[in-house]
């Protein structure tokens, strides 16, 4: 998935460069040989990676992406990543339309976001405006809601058309 280079907003030393999903995340567990219980016990294939998260974390990263991004070609949108050359901000998904008005979408594997987990979410919203037409966490639980500072709180089972 390609990063995002907005067009009408510019940002200070982008990190462009792709970031990489399977299409399937069931069969990159399959290929990968571990299974649901293994994955939920934290078990990894190939060397650890500190910064990279759980495999399970990556794996419904990948599942919340392929979803967002059949959803968006259906409605001529793209989706992209938004990562700072630094790493001081990024999102992990950003639907952009046409007319380059954008969603922002993070992913996390939890049932409820933690404030922590917002904060890249709230500083593009202050730096885009308008330009954001909505922004949101999608979590593994069960209820949507919004929350007061405007933020939407999205379980990936509800994810659909």
């Amino acid at each position: 998935m390609p990063g995002w280079a907005p067009t009408r907003n510019h940002f200070a030393k982008l990190g462009t460069s792709p970031k990489h999903h399977l299409v399937d995340p069931a069969l990159a567990a399959r290929l990968l040989g571990v299974d649901a219980a293994a994955l939920i016990r934290g078990e990894s294939a190939g060397p650890v990676v500190a910064r990279d998260g759980t495999l399970l974390g990556a794996l419904f990263e990948s599942l919340v992406t392929l979803s967002a991004r059949v959803y968006a070609q259906a409605g001529g949108a793209q989706v992209r990543h938004f990562r700072t050359r630094d790493g001081r901000h990024e999102v992990d998904l950003i639907v952009e339309r046409d007319d380059q008005r954008v969603v922002a979408l993070e992913v996390k594997l939890a049932s409820s976001p933690s404030p922590a987990s917002l904060d890249h979410l709230l500083w593009l919203k202050d730096k885009l405006g308008d330009e954001l037409l909505d922004a949101a966490v999608i979590t593994t639980g069960q209820h949507a809601f919004r929350r007061s500072d405007g933020i939407a709180v999205i379980p990936a089972a509800l994810l659909g058309p």
